[in-house]
């Protein structure tokens, strides 16, 4: 029987699976602070504009979470496995993270994701991600894009 947050957890993912931006932006508090290794650090409406970036996006999506597991003090964490196609290369992807969530007052204060930026690259890129996805240089490039497609979004909408 899962407790409260375990259930905001489970939803929050079960949006995710759905693609539905605004009941999984509706877990966040409105100070959510966010880390992965694509887009580092983002806070507020950064990480909600994230979601909605990438859920408007998607193709060919499908996400699969498990092991929702009380860490104590607020903390809670899963394992997720997200397949999709990576839109600039038409390249599958498949994912496999853990997330890592602070819960406060019935909202997802921090969130933290887990997965190798290495392994990602060689799927999405191709041979290129695969030789240099270990590089920093190639990564702060991926990064840098990442976010700027971010900032381009947030100043569309």
């Amino acid at each position: 029987m899962m407790n409260e947050n375990e259930r905001l957890v489970s939803r929050f993912y079960s949006a995710l699976a759905k693609l539905d931006a605004n009941t999984l932006n509706a877990c966040y508090s409105s100070n959510i602070v966010f880390y992965d290794p694509m887009f580092e650090l983002l806070k507020g409406n950064e990480v909600t504009a994230m979601w909605q970036m990438l859920c408007k996006n998607a193709k060919n999506f499908s996400l699969l979470y498990d092991s929702i597991a009380d860490a104590g003090e607020g903390y809670y964490n899963c394992n997720w496995k997200a397949s999709y196609t990576f839109s600039k290369t038409g390249r599958a992807v498949v994912n496999n993270g853990k997330a890592y969530m602070k819960i406060e007052n019935g909202f997802i204060t921090e969130h933290s994701d887990a997965w190798s930026l290495h392994t990602w690259s060689a799927q999405a890129l191709g041979i290129m991600g695969k030789l240099f996805g270990w590089n920093n240089y190639f990564r702060r490039k991926l990064k840098n894009s990442a976010k700027r497609r971010l900032m381009d979004y947030m100043e569309g909408r």
